[in-house]
């Protein structure tokens, strides 16, 4: 099994490097199978287990800057392979902790893909669905439950409880944004993918990042929930709109670019 530090991770295909940065319940749940077939002929894709989640090593707890924690996280995960630059695409958590890489280290980022990015602390249209997650974590569907269960075997429940009380936790935090109020400086290119029937949109958000930033590029899949990139009616669409990015953003060269910093 290939560790990177301490971090698990997945690996396929050739190219420039392309991390996946899976969402608050772990990779499994929402695969990026499709993603990964579309675009492995001309990517090398990583796609780590944060500390918390799958193999990689388990946590108590999920402090309340555990985005911030997982940025510093997946930086040293790709210094432990010596990757200088890469895409990435954040799913749900993942997309909040690609966004803060990208204000963090632009430099090595050369585009990020943001698929159903969080932007608010204050998450009101979630807290039933949070409730529920501590208190009746056997409540989520059978195909989701055995995916949680094939990742992370008998802690699943763990995983799903941390997640839903540190959010609680994030809304009663009194910060208004996850981003400090910095989500305006990111110079990097950033495709957003969102779900029009995602119930974790916050309302409000989609404009707000809009106006913070103007010059990124957005893409609303009508009927796809959650993760438009793992459902069998819109995986598709959204892999190509994915796709159709990439083919644009300008991508550093050689080898040094690739595999050094």
């Amino acid at each position: 099994m290939p560790f990177a530090g301490d971090l698990y991770y997945r690996e396929s295909g050739r190219g420039f490097p392309l991390v996946f940065l899976h969402g608050g319940w772990g990779y499994e749940v929402f695969p990026f199978d499709r993603a990964i077939a579309a675009l492995g002929s001309r990517f090398r894709i990583l796609i780590p287990d944060r500390s918390g989640y799958g193999r990689s090593p388990r946590i108590a707890s999920q402090p309340l800057d555990f985005h911030q924690r997982a940025a510093e996280e997946t930086l040293r995960f790709l210094d432990s392979l010596r990757i200088g630059h890469a895409v990435l695409w954040g799913h749900s958590d993942g997309a909040v902790i690609a966004g803060r890489l990208g204000l963090a280290a632009p430099e090595r980022f050369p585009a990020l893909i943001l698929e159903a990015f969080h932007f608010t602390r204050a998450k009101r249209g979630s807290m039933d669905f949070f409730r529920a997650m501590i208190a009746e974590p056997d409540s989520v569907s059978g195909r989701a439950r055995d995916a949680l269960i094939r990742d992370h075997g008998g802690q699943w429940k763990g995983v799903l409880e941390r997640n839903a009380t540190v959010w609680m936790q994030l809304a009663a935090s009194g910060s208004s944004d996850l981003y400090e109020g910095r989500l305006s400086q990111l110079t990097v290119p950033a495709l957003f993918i969102d779900g029009g029937a995602d119930p974790r949109i916050e309302p409000g958000d989609p404009e707000a990042i809009r106006r913070e930033l103007p010059g990124a590029e957005f893409h609303v899949i009508e009927g796809a929930g959650h993760s438009p990139h793992s459902e069998p009616a819109c995986a598709e669409e959204c892999v190509r709109i994915a796709s159709d990015f990439l083919d644009r953003v300008s991508l550093p060269t050689g080898k040094s670019a690739l595999n050094s910093w």
